[in-house]
């Protein structure tokens, strides 16, 4: 978090994991603010995508960091490159909330949060061993960086109808994808300004606006005004690269009472 001292604790930082799990889940991790483990379920499809989720189970009092934590925070990241027959392995993030710990604004969660994982499987048809270095922060007053290798053969309980109901409890969690009247619209800014029009349904003020600061962006807090009965959000570029990128954009969330959307932004 913002000006606090992160703590390195050894147990934090240990590979906890060293055998794999009889399901196809992994074994819980444990730290101090709470476990992880990686969870997966059924068969790879056609074109080798294989669904899991990363599972935290937080302790009463402790949060943890949506995609984007703030200038000093910890995101959750997966590794897979020590598996077998594994590519890659895309998060995906529910909606986070708004949190100040009195040094700073950064956005995250409060309470026990699982991130729906895609893992890309080079040929389904062949075996598979997922080992994954897992990385992330848990914090109280004090922010713990978890960093681990969690094991996990997909194919030694692929049925398990509990996994399944987990990664489906978690995909139903996903922002769904902006739309006209849920959505935003990029309004003119500056080098140093990010501009938006929000559209949503529901109580105005309840509405938030996270953008992920990717591509060697970091943003500031949002500032929220309202302007001829729309709500305005402008976000500082505290940071940008040298040239802007020609290809993608930044990753967004809109919430509101309704619920919550997601994107892709232009680079501005």
């Amino acid at each position: 978090m913002h000006s606090l001292k992160i703590l390195m604790l050894g147990a934090a930082l240990g590979a906890a994991n060293c055998f794999p799990a009889a399901a196809s889940s992994s074994n819980w991790y444990d730290s101090e603010g709470g476990k992880v483990r990686l969870v997966t379920s059924g068969k790879a499809d056609e074109n080798g995508h294989l669904q899991g989720l990363l599972q935290i189970v937080l302790k009463p009092g402790w949060k943890t960091y949506w995609r984007d934590p703030g200038d000093s925070g910890v995101p959750p990241q997966l590794d897979v490159s020590p598996s077998t027959n594994v590519t890659a392995a895309d998060l995906s993030f529910p909606a986070p909330q708004r949190h100040d710990d009195g040094y700073g604004k950064w956005a995250g969660y409060s309470h026990s949060v699982s991130f729906p994982v895609t893992f890309t499987l080079a040929a389904p048809d062949q075996p598979t061993a997922i080992q994954a270095d897992v990385f992330l922060g848990i914090c109280e007053t004090i922010c713990i960086p978890v960093q681990t290798r969690l094991t996990v053969d997909p194919n030694a309980d692929p049925d398990n109808a509990e996994d399944a109901a987990l990664i489906k409890a978690a995909l139903s969690t996903l922002p769904v994808p902006a739309r006209t009247d849920f959505g935003i619209e990029l309004l003119p800014g500056d080098h140093e300004t990010l501009v938006v029009q929000a559209n949503f349904p529901g109580d105005a003020a309840a509405a938030d606006f996270f953008v992920a600061g990717e591509h060697d962006y970091m943003f500031g807090a949002p500032v929220r005004s309202e302007k001829n009965g729309k709500s305005i959000f402008t976000v500082p570029i505290l940071d940008r690269p040298s040239t802007t990128p020609t290809d993608g954009g930044l990753h967004y969330t809109l919430t509101s009472s309704a619920g919550a959307v997601e994107g892709v932004l232009p680079f501005p």
